[in-house]
């Protein structure tokens, strides 16, 4: 998945609007314009800019920081490389998920995985149990994301159940 793939579809499961997104950057102390977003969430057009790692970064701390509170003192520094790691644990982190929360987002989007599994894309790189998020997973999870959020799913006392 690209950068520009993940913002768009935050912004889509969470209905974020051009200047909310902006104040999303701004909550992580970084100032964008309303055309450098705008140039982000094109598709493949000629207006279409690549949203790099250190601005996702940003707009996923101020996400963090929008979603949780802002931390007192000096803001965390904006990664130079992301991977789908690094941003799976962001999103899970802004969203003060537990690893049940986790997994019934997962579940929701028909990927079952074990807490095991789910505990190893959140080690550290290095780790002897270490493993790399695939898009796949990243993608599953945005899409359970989507289905909660923005499909007209809501929680109920028994479960998740559809709306009528």
């Amino acid at each position: 998945m690209t950068n520009n793939d993940i913002l768009r579809r935050i912004r889509y499961i969470f209905d974020l609007s051009d200047s909310k997104m902006i104040n999303l950057f701004s909550l992580a102390e970084h100032n964008v314009t309303r055309s450098e977003v705008s140039d982000w969430l094109k598709k493949d057009d000629e207006a279409y800019q690549k949203c790099s790692d250190r601005e996702l970064a940003i707009f996923l701390n101020g996400f963090i920081n929008d979603r949780r509170g802002k931390k007192e003192g000096p803001q965390v520094e904006p990664e130079q490389r992301l991977n789908n790691n690094i941003v799976f644990r962001k999103l899970r982190i802004a969203l003060n998920y537990k690893d049940d929360d986790m997994l019934n987002i997962l579940s929701l989007s028909n990927l079952r995985i074990s807490k095991h599994e789910l505990s190893a894309f959140f080690r550290k790189q290095g780790h002897k149990h270490f493993r790399e998020c695939k898009d796949q997973v990243l993608r599953h999870f945005l899409k359970g994301l989507q289905i909660k959020y923005r499909d007209g799913l809501q929680e109920s006392e028994e479960g998740f159940k559809w709306e009528t």
